[in-house]
């Protein structure tokens, strides 16, 4: 299969050539109609190229589109279960891959490798189980109010969608958009980010080699203002679904109600973790350091935020200090590293702008905070695990998502305390409590303004047969995972059949 070629560019220094491979329209691999091209390189070692993809404009996205119109005329009709039996194909493809996708994802993410392997494998999960749903498509049936007369409701595909995915999880997130569209009848263009789109093209190597048809899937690198935008606006385009930024997810919305469209938003997150006098504090310590640091804190659900009880506020934070502080920071392919770069130097400048913001407040940076750039970080994004203490609600860093290894330790009175400082922020992602009280854990699951919240664990963790979203700046009320996930991809018709060879008017012909 043509999916690239080699390019005489060198890679520091080395012989070594990076691969070109080509967007993928209509079932066929071929170059961007601009003639340009962009590099993708590791974040961990930025001399070395991962692969050289297409730039991409306007006119390859009216291809990709026409392509997907086209198709979904013949997808449609296919029996969901068939479709389903192509994901299910997808899936067994990916566990085969499984390796050497998670290889190529840490190279281009940075992620660590047991992350990376968990990216590819909650792919797997939502292929099987959106799969599922092709043999559970279902719609009510209901008792018309009129005699010899038939009511149900059934799903129908939209039709063209367009899905603009994240670096962060660069198989995971395009599995969440692309699966349950697919079962649902739809056609699809996806746009991955251009810090990660070799996982992406990974994913969709395994779709073709399941048997997509051609037009079904298509996918357009490059950048969101050259094709973002065009995704966005275009006409036959019928449905958007964006993972990112909230000031992204604004611009997008507001450009998909111009004309109607089907607009799934999921944004950003300011995530609390809440640690009450009574918890297990062994538990509670794990639970930060992954919440924080996994994913390097480059996570919508990374706990930036932990609220501590005033009666273990002290060792908590020497505790989690001290555990920080021996993190071994590095590139993620070597196994015994536990947290990788920034994804690029844009992301570390932002983490070490906060650091400076965190500072100039008043906050007590207790550890971290520096870029690491000697040894064996000299070519790479990389930076310390960052803990500032004594943090007030109110600071930037307590209210302005960082998306960095940076998180606050803010102190509290109780639980209600607790939920106030929780809540007072303008995103609702996630949100986890720390505690044996049974009777708190209930309120707080209650009371917290969040899509998600945890119990005794951090604030990442989601599982794919679960809705995935959040409530206020988070996004516009949509769900990704689990049965959320096909409501998004579908839409409802309403149908009756009268059998009985008359004329009857609902609400006017009673019967007696």
């Amino acid at each position: 299969m043509p999916t690239e070629v080699l390019t005489g560019t060198t890679v520091a220094g080395t012989t070594t050539r990076p691969k070109i491979f080509r967007n993928f329209i209509d079932g066929e691999w071929v170059e961007s109609r601009s003639g340009d091209l962009f590099e993708d390189r590791n974040p961990a070692d930025t001399r070395e190229v991962v692969a050289v993809f297409q730039k991409s404009n306007k006119e390859d996205v009216d291809a990709a589109v026409e392509a997907a119109r086209r198709a979904f005329e013949r997808w449609r009709l296919v029996p969901a279960p068939r479709r389903a039996e192509l994901v299910y194909r997808a899936s067994e493809i990916l566990i085969e891959r499984k390796e050497e996708y998670a290889r190529d994802m840490t190279r281009e993410m940075g992620k660590v490798l047991k992350e990376t392997r968990g990216d590819v494998q909650e792919a797997i999960d939502t292929g099987y189980y959106m799969a599922g749903e092709g043999r559970r498509m279902f719609g009510p049936t209901t008792p018309s109010e009129l005699p010899n007369k038939f009511a149900m409701a059934v799903r129908q595909p939209i039709g063209v969608c367009a899905m603009i995915t994240p670096w962060n999880f660069p198989m995971a997130i395009p599995s969440w958009k692309l699966f349950p569209a697919l079962v649902a009848g739809n056609t699809c263009i996806i746009k991955p980010a251009q810090d990660t789109p070799l996982s992406t093209f990974n994913f969709v190597r395994a779709l073709v080699d399941a048997g997509v048809p051609k037009g079904v899937v298509n996918v357009v690198t490059g950048f969101g203002s050259a094709i973002g935008g065009p995704l966005t606006e275009h006409p036959s385009i019928r449905a958007v679904s964006l993972t990112g930024s909230t000031e992204v997810g604004r611009t997008v919305g507001t450009a998909a109600a111009k004309t109607f469209k089907h607009c799934s938003l999921e944004l950003g997150g300011k995530n609390p973790m809440i640690v009450l006098d009574d918890a297990n504090l062994d538990l509670a310590i794990e639970g930060a350091l992954w919440g924080a640091f996994g994913t390097t804190g480059q996570r919508c659900t990374a706990t930036s935020r932990i609220i501590l009880q005033k009666g273990i506020y002290g060792e908590f934070r020497d505790r989690l200090v001290e555990r920080a502080r021996a993190l071994k920071v590095g590139n993620g392919l070597d196994e015994t590293v536990e947290m990788g770069p920034a994804v690029n130097e844009s992301q570390l400048k932002t983490d070490l702008h906060y650091v400076e913001i965190g500072r100039n407040e008043g906050a007590k940076l207790l550890c971290g905070g520096n870029r690491l750039s000697q040894g064996e970080h000299e070519f790479g994004w990389f930076m310390e695990p960052t803990v500032f203490a004594d943090v007030d609600r109110g600071m930037r860093i307590a209210q302005e998502e960082i998306f960095g290894p940076v998180v606050s330790l803010i102190p509290c009175d109780g639980l209600e305390d607790a939920v106030e400082i929780a809540n007072g922020i303008q995103y609702g992602l996630s949100s986890a409590i720390y505690t044996r009280d049974v009777n708190k854990a209930f309120a707080a699951m209650r009371d917290l303004e969040a899509g998600i919240t945890y119990i005794n664990a951090p604030t990442i963790g989601a599982e794919v047969h679960l809705p995935f979203g959040g409530v206020k700046a988070t996004g516009n009320g949509h769900r990704e995972g689990g049965i959320g996930a096909i409501d998004f991809y579908t839409e409802w018709k309403a149908v009756y059949v009268d059998y009985s060879d008359r004329l009857q008017r609902a609400q006017i012909d009673r019967p007696e």
